[in-house]
Order: structure tokens, then C-alpha cells, then sequence
């Protein structure tokens, strides 16, 4: 829907062993449409396979992380397209276990700031650190979208942050930085203009162990994790949430910037 194909959404440089993998869709707050989360799968594969890259920091250009998918293209798809893709996103393009199915074992750092959404979130919660700008807000949008929120549950409770999780999973509320890392959510914040600098000496601080015993603990981390997720999302999958008329109404207010009519659960 009016994407450019041939256009650079994911920037990928690497500079003293650390490897930056940026958004760079600036206009749309960083809106993951399919053909982002395609970059962005190629740029963590390009990241893996990089003899000279031992960590990355994955960020965002411009006033956002990520305000979560594109959902003028991926949630008001009609229901016979939802059905032959088995949901919002297109072939080749769920970025649902993305950084699980791009790096093997290299840490990756997520460095985020201005707004975490959705999709967003969920990225941000697979990534090994996570550090934060001050005053940045995160919300789980699923929730309120009627896409549910399993995996994102899973993500809450593997960090530690059970009760703070279940909160969010069932309000969808906005919740800050700050909040984030007092619920054990992140590991870190950083000041005002500070995020890069604080994550990269973060990836310093990692990058200067050994390669090989970093990635045991690292293989060993994701793979608990992508098993806990996969099985909560495995119980909501039979659902089909992406079909229903609830989903169907809340797309379609964000599109049309109006409330939802009311849900019916149906």
C-alpha cells in the first residue's frame, strides 16, 4: 500500500566489533510493514554471518523506535488474504520469532527510545539487553487491537516481571521507561541523548569476553525463551483472534482515528 520496495528501511554498519542495526522508516514512526521486517531479517542474518561483528545494537531513526506494524497494510488485509496467510503478516514476513530465525548465538542489544508499540515491544523483549531513553513509553497493543497478547505474557514472565506483566497484558496501558526497568523489565536507562553512548558501552562491556563463552550463554538464553513463548502462543493460536469482527473494528478506527463502535466479542 504505496511502500517502495526498493528503498533502504533497515541500515546495517559495524565499527570496532559492534554492529548497528537501524530502523529507518522515520516518517511512519518506524511502522514495521512487511518489506521492514524483511530488511530487518536480512540485516540480522547479515549481522550473524559477519566475521567482524561480535554484538549489535538494534535502534530506531528518527522520533521512535517502532509505533508497532503498519496497520494500514498488515491488519486491514480482507479476511480471505488473513486466512491464506494465517494472519496480519505477509509471506515471508512474521516477525514473530524474527531475531530468533536471523542470529544463532550473537547478543543483540536493543537501544530504544520515544515510542515501543506493538510489534515493537515484542522485538525489543526478544533482544538479550534492553536499554531505554528516559521517558520512553512502551504499551502492548495487541491487547486492544483483539490480537492478544500471549507472547508478549511469556516475554514479561521469562524477564521477571510476572505481576507488572499480567497488568499490562490485560490493560494494554502505556507504561514508561522507568516503570520498565523497576519491574525488571530492562536493564537499563539512559539519560536524554544519551541512548547510543549508554548502549554501546554496554556492548563494549560484553564484547570484551570471550566470543565462544558468550554465545553458550546466549544459545542457551534464547532457546529457553523461544520454547516459553512458542508455547504460549501455541495456546492461543486455535483462537484465529485475526478473523474475528473485533479485530476486524479495531483496525479499522485506528485507520479511520475514531473509537472502537464497541466489541462483541465475536
Amino acid at each position: 500500500m504505496g511502500e517502495t520496495t526498493d528503498r533502504q528501511y533497515v541500515e546495517y554498519g559495524c565499527h570496532d566489533r559492534i554492529a548497528t542495526i537501524a530502523l529507518n522508516r522515520p516518517e511512519k514512526l518506524n511502522a514495521a510493514s512487511d518489506e521492514v521486517v524483511r530488511q530487518l531479517m536480512a540485516a540480522l542474518r547479515r549481522f550473524d554471518a559477519d566475521p567482524d561483528a561480535l554484538v549489535a545494537i538494534l535502534c530506531g531513526r528518527g522520533r521512535a523506535f517502532c509505533s508497532g506494524a503498519d496497520v494500514h497494510q498488515r491488519q486491514l488485509r480482507s479476511r480471505e488474504e488473513l486466512e491464506r496467510l494465517g494472519g496480519p503478516q505477509g509471506h515471508g514476513a512474521n516477525a514473530a520469532d524474527l531475531l530468533f530465525q536471523s542470529v544463532n548465538s550473537k547478543p543483540v542489544i536493543a537501544a530504544v527510545h520515544g515510542h515501543v508499540l506493538g510489534l515493537g515491544l515484542a522485538l525489543t523483549l526478544d533482544c538479550d539487553l534492553i536499554v531505554a531513553e528516559a521517558g520512553t513509553r512502551f504499551q502492548l497493543t495487541e491487547t486492544s487491537r483483539g490480537l492478544g497478547a500471549a507472547r508478549h505474557w511469556a516475554q514479561f514472565h521469562f524477564r521477571g516481571a510476572g505481576a507488572f506483566g499480567d497488568e499490562v497484558a490485560l490493560t494494554g496501558r502505556f507504561f514508561t521507561a522507568e516503570e520498565a526497568l523497576a519491574a525488571n523489565l530492562i536493564n537499563r536507562v539512559a539519560p536524554k541523548e544519551k541512548l547510543m553512548e549508554s548502549a554501546r558501552e554496554l556492548a563494549v562491556s560484553v564484547a570484551a569476553n570471550p566470543p565462544l563463552s558468550v554465545r553458550a550463554i546466549i544459545r542457551t538464553r534464547r532457546w529457553y525463551l523461544d520454547r516459553y513463548a512458542k508455547e504460549a502462543a501455541f495456546q492461543q493460536a486455535p483462537m484465529r483472534l485475526y478473523l474475528t469482527e473485533d479485530f476486524h473494528e479495531a483496525a479499522l478506527a485506528f485507520k479511520e482515528k475514531r473509537k472502537p463502535r464497541g466489541f462483541k466479542g465475536r
